[in-house]
């Protein structure tokens, strides 16, 4: 009688095993500090020290912390008078995914557009990192950016204090601070 009530049980915890973790508590508070920075621009500045970001880190770096909402953050992204970026972070079923809006001046889809990755793990409520997603590595061997194809991107948020976008791949690594303690009006 034992084993007829204590079978379905098991099939239930092994049902609720298969399915997708949803996204961590330190996400849920990561996507928090993120929404309490919407409306709100900051300047940043290239810290790493790569010569082939020299001409990015000469000019005028903005973001604009937009369009926010508990499952979706677009973060509009300057360099210099190009407005073209925006960065893209959204709450999914396993977790939390950065996307990558280009656009030409006229709005439409440009080029390398929607590359990303996805969260693999519970990263912290400061720090969450998107390994490069399927999707984006074929963009990449189609756009002939093959080198791109290990990227990991990571996002930081230490409120009063700082924000960061990072790219790593091997020999590769580019970070934005952005100073949080001083938003700007444009």
């Amino acid at each position: 009688m034992k084993a007829l009530l204590i079978a379905p049980l098991l099939f239930v915890l092994a049902a609720c095993a298969s399915l997708p973790a949803g996204p961590s508590s330190q996400q849920d508070a990561f996507m928090a500090r993120l929404n309490a920075l919407c409306g709100q621009r900051f300047e940043g500045r290239v810290v790493t020290t790569d010569p082939v970001d020299a001409t990015f880190a000469s000019q005028r770096l903005l973001m604009h912390v937009r369009d926010c909402s508990a499952d979706e953050v677009r973060i509009p992204f300057w360099v210099g008078e190009d407005r073209s970026r925006t960065w893209v972070v959204t709450r999914t079923e396993e977790g939390l995914t950065l996307k990558h809006d280009h656009r030409d001046p006229e709005g439409r889809p440009d080029g390398l557009h929607w590359y990303g990755g996805d969260t693999t793990g519970a990263g912290t409520e400061a720090r969450q990192e998107f390994p490069v997603d399927a999707f984006s590595i074929e963009l990449f061997n189609a756009w002939d950016a093959s080198v791109s194809t290990t990227n990991v991107w990571a996002m930081e948020v230490h409120p009063g204090r700082m924000f960061a976008y990072e790219l790593r791949r091997p020999n590769r690594h580019f970070r934005v601070e952005f100073d949080l303690t001083r938003p700007v009006a444009e």
